[in-house]
């Protein structure tokens, strides 16, 4: 079903009329509502989860909100109204670059990025990770470092007077296979879907 909207565009000051298409909804059951997700969110570390009053300072404070569909408020009130798996398996709640603009001005304090960071761990811990997270997961598991070094890292270190690999895993092969072991006893490895090879 197609609606059309009145919207406003201010970059040119004009009206115009847009065509969208309502997004699919998935119908959920009020049997199917947690209500104890909330609480599980504040006990994994996002603690002021239920301080939240929607004003909706996070959202309007949100410079990803203001690029992507990634809505600071909408996902904190799905949240406390219960709305787990959907909550958990929204591909949006990854739009979060951890800026922490949010977190400082919130008027109750908050810590709107916490609470969004504990919402990502249980995810993750519930099966939804996006795979570009599980390849820079797999790189940490194979190198130590989320982000290698390359060739071009090390001619451009080697240009500034640096030695070629910085002081870590990348420099101390028994560090790295000590950062494996730790990463293999907490089960990140099988979080993530690595495979030893």
């Amino acid at each position: 079903m197609t609606k059309t909207l009145l919207s406003t565009n201010f970059m040119e000051g004009k009206m115009q009329v847009n065509p969208m298409t309502e997004p699919q909804r998935k119908v959920v059951r009020l049997d199917e509502l947690d209500m104890g997700f909330a609480e599980a969110v504040a006990k994994a570390g996002g603690e002021k989860i239920n301080s939240c009053i929607q004003c909706g300072t996070c959202t309007a404070s949100c410079p990803s909100g203001r690029r992507t569909a990634f809505r600071t408020r909408q996902l904190i009130r799905r949240a406390v109204l219960g709305f787990r798996e959907p909550v958990l398996s929204d591909k949006d709640l990854w739009l979060c670059t951890t800026c922490y603009t949010c977190l400082e001005r919130c008027p109750r304090g908050v810590d709107p990025t916490d609470v969004i960071l504990a919402i990502r761990t249980m995810a993750v811990q519930s099966g939804h990770m996006l795979d570009r997270h599980k390849l820079t997961a797999s790189l940490v598991l194979k190198s130590g470092h989320a982000v290698p070094i390359d060739d071009t890292n090390r001619k451009t270190r080697a240009s500034l007077g640096l030695t070629e690999v910085p002081p870590t895993t990348h420099m101390f092969g028994n560090a790295l296979a000590e950062v494996q072991e730790v990463l293999k006893k907490t089960g990140f490895d099988k979080l993530v879907g690595y495979e030893w090879k």
